[in-house]
């Protein structure tokens, strides 16, 4: 039998201490972290820019089948990539839990666990937060720090007309992730002894449950000399951020269905579960790609970058947002629900 150990047992601030010990600093510029009322931070000159994001239970989550070490390295990636979509480098983070009886101190360990390992991969430092109790189900709010160079601030607002609009990666593969999920979920409810069905589904699955904020991307745009006109991070699909980009510019976007890119798998599972690639591309989110324009003198240096498509352009009218479609038909680019504001 696993061993469980009550919150209770241990108090606020001991498992306070219990999960700092966890942690190393890796940032010069904190001065101070864990173990004072706040953190001190001394960012030497540079813009600081910060975030925060809020993850409910059964809104954001589903701990049926989200483990908790995937969970934690997911929070900290999502609210990076906000980070990265400044064109900034990630250093600081700050946790606020809510937890309800039914969390141990084991369960906090797996979840810390995780936001540990993000904090090695993406090199940041863990640096405060705040633990309490919740009625039910678990709350996280994580804020995150970086900093950029005042002339490599990106803003969503900036794009010129002509920019060549990108993109990242490949979109529409966590909604995939999240469909496969779903369905084995409820088939476990239906009956617990079938085995999960996820055969042909792993990049689609690990897509959703640990999504990779890109600043990978950010160094190759130093390592070029580039520095993209706007940019935005696609956490609610394709078509909401350029529609963001264009609102924010004052410009309209045009872009081009036969180049958006999509991943084979992301393409089999939606033909599965009869839903349009397209439409997982354009409007599923939580892919957490880079979606920027850039100037047309700089696009030559980045279009070498084989991670990095190009799928269309900014234009100088203000209320187009379309898509141009295989078959030369144009189309308006639509975000169903509400968006990132």
């Amino acid at each position: 039998m696993e061993k469980r150990t009550e919150i209770g047992e241990v108090g606020e601030f001991g498992l306070i201490n219990h999960i700092a010990a966890k942690f190393t600093q890796k940032q010069e510029w904190t001065d101070l972290g864990i173990g004072d009322d706040t953190a001190v931070l001394d960012p030497k000159g540079n813009k600081v820019v910060t975030t925060t994001e809020l993850f409910i239970e059964g809104v954001h989550f589903d701990l049926g089948y989200t483990p908790l070490q995937h969970l934690g390295f997911k929070v900290v990636s999502v609210v990076l990539s906000d980070i990265a979509a400044m064109n900034a480098i990630p250093a600081q983070i700050t946790i606020g839990l809510g937890l309800s009886n039914r969390f141990s101190v084991e369960s906090v360990d797996a979840l810390y666990e995780g936001i540990r390992l993000a904090c090695e991969e993406y090199k940041v430092d863990l640096v405060g937060g705040d633990t309490t109790s919740s009625p039910q189900g678990l709350i996280i709010s994580m804020t995150a720090t970086g900093v950029v160079e005042a002339d490599k601030l990106v803003q969503r607002g900036t794009a010129k007309p002509n920019d060549v609009l990108c993109v990242t990666g490949d979109l529409g593969a966590a909604l995939m992730g999240l469909h496969s999920l779903e369905r084995e979920k409820q088939v476990f409810l239906s009956n617990p002894d079938m085995k999960p069905e996820l055969e042909g589904k792993s990049y689609v699955v690990l897509r959703q449950l640990k999504p990779m904020a890109r600043f990978d991307m950010i160094h190759e745009f130093r390592d070029l000399g580039v520095v993209p006109t706007s940019m935005i991070d696609c956490s609610d699909g394709l078509a909401s951020e350029i529609i963001h980009l264009c609102n924010a510019s004052g410009l309209g976007a045009r872009i081009f269905e036969k180049n958006i890119p999509i991943d084979d798998e992301t393409y089999l599972a939606a033909t599965e579960f009869n839903v349009s690639p397209l439409t997982a591309a354009l409007n599923g989110g939580e892919d957490y790609e880079l979606v920027f324009t850039v100037s047309q003198e700089d696009f030559p240096k980045i279009e070498k970058i084989a991670d990095v498509t190009a799928i269309g352009y900014m234009t100088n009218i203000g209320n187009e947002r379309v898509m141009v479609m295989k078959s030369d038909a144009i189309v308006d680019l639509t975000a169903p629900g509400f968006g990132k504001q």
